[in-house]
């Protein structure tokens, strides 16, 4: 029997998914599932902000047209004039919920939100908390969850997979409930739902080196694919330029604000390297910057460059990155008075789960929003700060369909509980770890920031082989929440390099050295994984 009932259930707790949940459940009954703590995500550790058009001297069509240009030919426009057009809404949605954005005051004594200038941006549209600005959304968006009586908050419940009508043979593709996994008890519970939306970020924990937090798993992703619905774009990762280099600094980002008020980047001996590669220097869009790190460190030999702000007064850079310097600080490296060592990491996945204008996938009854979906803002690379605002807009949106399509949406059936009765525990943990390690190692290698077909190819091999163990121990023996990571790791990859070698050009994050220029001969085309249902990969 089915132990819990739901109109709705959110698979992740960050801006996307708390701010949904939170626009739903003055009409219905609304559950969130988080794997670890709930505030624990890929919001809480975003530094920069928020862009939207909020000075005189900007204007939509800029901001348009300064991520059409970063996208490289495959945002979808009509994605990103409402995006774009959606912001000031929900800068405004965040106020009235407490969000304590960084002000300015002006010389007749008035305040307002003080806008900073990111990669890629024309104008100054970047709304942030200092350099905690995600930190300050998650904070009070999870402050209002827990104290609204419509929501149920499943703290420490991971999502095993999506139960289905075809799952149960029943025909068609529509999505059920979930079977999520409670870290704490190792039970599986089973929670019946009319629409099941997932919000679970990205899957930058795919590569050995990232500012991820080790939540970035591609859980959605996997999920969403194991139910039958389209990827697309997935071999667009996202590198960020400046993750800081140094052995106890795991996964610190240094944000892109640095650059944008002002930061060099240099090599080791003290000499600027940008204008080598694009006229805008340090503020080119990230694929740039982080391709022409890649390439000073390979060409070189050296572990890392180094970023500079020292330059600018000492009480401005505290006041500014508060956070960035206390942490450097922490570490014996003070950037008011010298540079800071930085490497590229996998930061950000722009291709997901493929949805529409309302956050709808092609499998009935489920949404992705935030991260996990592809909603065609991002196109072949994502610009600067429009990701937690893809969030903030997509849960709009995905809300008001939610609720209108509520009336028409069936009430599913009495499902299955999860049946553990022919598994044992696992005395092989070791196959776990270690297959997590080798994924993450060749897909750094061989599916980085520079790739060629001759490296994919053997990437796709391993990842095969890979999955094939994997299959047998999940079939084998009880799941727990690193197996279900590493399934979705490994699905996740797969779709990443299937993907990457179907291009055969370079375009946005996509670099290959095989194709080292874009196809401009034929428009821009998304690359779109359908699954076949029975197994296999149909590429359109």
């Amino acid at each position: 029997m089915s132990s819990h009932y739901y109109d709705v259930v959110v698979i992740g707790s960050g801006a996307a998914g708390l701010s949904l949940a939170l626009r739903l459940a003055e009409r219905m009954r609304v559950a969130v599932l988080s794997k670890n703590a709930l505030r624990e995500s890929n919001t809480l550790y975003a530094q920069g902000g928020i862009s939207a058009v909020l000075d005189a001297e900007d204007s939509i069509e800029s901001h348009i047209q300064d991520t059409l240009q970063a996208g490289a030919g495959l945002c979808r426009p009509q994605t990103v004039r409402m995006v774009v057009t959606e912001a000031r809404e929900c800068i405004e949605w965040l106020l009235e919920r407490g969000v304590a954005f960084t002000e300015i005051e002006a010389e007749n004594g008035t305040s307002h939100l003080h806008l900073t200038r990111e990669g890629g941006h024309t104008h100054r549209r970047v709304v942030h908390a200092a350099d905690a600005t995600g930190l300050a959304i998650e904070t009070s968006l999870e402050e209002h969850a827990r104290s609204h009586p419509g929501i149920d908050l499943y703290e420490y419940h991971n999502a095993v997979d999506l139960i289905t009508t075809h799952k149960l043979g029943m025909g068609g593709r529509r999505v059920l409930g979930v079977y999520a996994l409670d870290t704490e008890t190792q039970e599986v519970i089973t929670l019946a739902a009319r629409t099941v939306v997932l919000a679970t970020g990205g899957a930058s924990k795919a590569y050995l080196y990232t500012s991820n937090p080790d939540i970035a798993t591609g859980d959605g992703i996997a999920i969403a694919w194991r139910a039958g619905a389209s990827v697309a774009n997935m071999e667009f990762i996202q590198f960020h330029p400046t993750c800081l280099y140094h052995p106890e600094a795991r996964s610190f980002l240094i944000s892109e604000a640095v650059r944008g008020e002002g930061g060099y980047l240099l090599l080791p001996d003290g000499t600027r390297f940008m204008e080598r590669f694009d006229p805008r220097l340090e503020l080119a869009p990230r694929d740039i910057v982080a391709r022409a790190i890649d390439h000073e460190m390979k060409r070189l030999g050296i572990d890392c460059v180094y970023l500079d702000i020292s330059h600018r007064p000492a009480p401005f850079i505290r006041e500014h990155f508060p956070t960035i310097h206390a942490r450097c600080l922490s570490l014996n490296i003070d950037m008011t008075l010298q540079p800071i060592p930085v490497v590229p990491a996998a930061h950000y996945t722009c291709g997901g789960v493929m949805t529409d204008l309302r956050g709808r996938t092609d499998v009935a009854g489920l949404y992705a929003i935030g991260e996990t979906a592809c909603t065609g803002l991002h196109g072949a690379n994502r610009m600067a700060s429009n990701s937690l605002l893809e969030c903030l807009v997509f849960a709009k949106q995905a809300a008001a369909d939610i609720v209108q399509a509520l009336p028409d949406t069936p009430m599913p059936p009495v499902l299955p509980t999860w049946d553990a009765s022919q598994v044992a525990d696992s005395d092989e943990e070791v196959v776990v770890s270690h297959n997590w390690d080798e994924i993450r190692r060749f897909m750094w290698d061989y599916v980085g920031i520079v790739r060629t077909d001759k490296r994919l190819q053997r990437a796709l091999r391993r990842v095969e082989l890979l999955q094939q163990e994997i299959a047998e121990y999940y079939w084998n023996f009880r799941v727990t929440s690193d197996l279900l990571e590493l399934r979705n790791l490994a699905i996740v990859s797969e779709l990443i390099i299937r993907s990457a070698l179907s291009r055969k050009e370079s375009r946005g994050l996509h670099y290959t050295l095989d194709y080292p220029q874009a196809d401009d001969g034929k428009p821009a085309t998304e690359t779109i994984l359908k699954r076949q249902l029975s197994g296999g990969f149909i590429l359109n």
